[in-house]
């Protein structure tokens, strides 16, 4: 008998659902919320609200995309957490509701074990054990996966996440939110001749927070020798600081790959889209003689044919979740 599961991602401010169908991603829907442009970042109270306009037209639309009448479900699959609590609740809420509807189970998923496993979403497939370097506006982590079940982290940030030190530099240069996608557009055009400094964070654990400061007297410095430094160096800048991030990154990769000797490698998360990293990872696993896994973009950001994906090991695995399971903004990943 088929499994078909129905899967909602609403951990932050896209509101994603997906079906997938003995393992293979039948839909997967997302709706963006283009509001927190105007704040220049994610307002919790407008993503919660946008959450609950959303969720009916985004399921319904996965459904029909896949071809699937909801009484062919055989569980519903959700964010549990981390993320914004009020935007969780909406997609809590949504899959509790419908899944005692229809009278099938739930399964939870925890949001960052899910980007790690998207890269099963599609081939090539990485074989386990395998590194991931999972890096998005909220985290940054290097993770050593030994199974579906069984992820161990092994660095992460003690400050600030690599995507949000792109977004705040954004900021700083006056671009538009989010800025990490436009910074690697014009880093792509531009010179890394500007040198900004390096972390020096023992062990495989990182912080971004020193190098946004840097980044922020460095640009004030500068503007006051020459109003129109920014202006005339926009290209340039986006360059230096993209390829600081990326050699941040990619370090402690190399670091953690060398000390654990696994040689399988992935990186997941909304900045493995960057256009430096996916280049620079390339370029470093043919140096160490890693394979290398980069997912397709649709699974970079956040969606739900990655939560699909998540579930139907749990599924397989007989993991599921009962009707009084809550949200958590703050979930441990173990």
């Amino acid at each position: 008998m088929s499994i078909t599961l129905l899967a909602i991602e609403s951990s932050c401010d896209d509101t994603s659902a997906a079906v997938l169908r003995d393992g293979e991603v039948l839909s997967n829907c997302v709706a963006n919320q283009e509001a927190h442009r105007l704040y220049g970042g994610v307002v919790p109270e407008v993503a919660s609200r946008a959450h609950q306009v959303n969720i009916i037209p985004v399921v319904d639309l996965a459904l029909k995309d896949a071809g699937v009448d909801k009484s062919e479900l055989s569980a519903i699959a959700f964010t549990r957490g981390p993320g914004l609590l009020g935007s969780l609740i909406v997609g809590v809420s949504f899959a509790k509701a419908l899944g005692l509807s229809l009278n099938i189970p739930l399964i939870e998923v925890h949001h960052m074990q899910a980007h790690i496993l998207a890269h099963f979403a599609e081939d090539p497939k990485p074989a386990f054990p395998f590194l991931c370097l999972t890096v998005s506006g909220g985290h940054t982590q290097i993770v050593q996966v030994n199974s579906p079940f069984d992820m161990a982290v092994l660095g992460q940030t003690i400050d600030d996440a690599a995507g949000e030190a792109f977004d705040k530099t954004g900021k700083m240069l006056g671009l538009p939110y989010p800025s990490g996608p436009v910074i690697d557009q014009l880093a792509q055009k531009g010179t890394p001749k500007f040198d900004f400094p390096e972390p020096r964070i023992p062990g495989l654990d990182f912080s971004f927070s020193g190098l946004k400061t840097a980044i922020l007297y460095y640009l004030q410095k500068q503007v006051r020798a020459e109003p129109d430094f920014v202006k005339d160096n926009l290209n340039d800048i986006c360059a230096s600081v993209q390829e600081r991030i990326v050699t941040i990154l990619l370090k402690k990769l190399r670091k953690a790959s060398r000390q654990t000797g696994i040689k399988e490698i992935a990186i997941a998360g909304g900045v493995s889209a960057n256009s430096g990293l996916r280049a620079g990872l390339k370029a470093m696993g043919g140096k160490e003689g890693w394979n290398t896994y980069i997912p397709a973009f649709e699974y970079c950001t956040d969606n739900a044919g990655m939560i699909a994906v998540a579930a139907y090991y749990k599924y397989l695995n007989g993991d599921f979740t009962s009707q009084s399971v809550q949200p958590a903004a703050r979930l441990p990943q173990s």
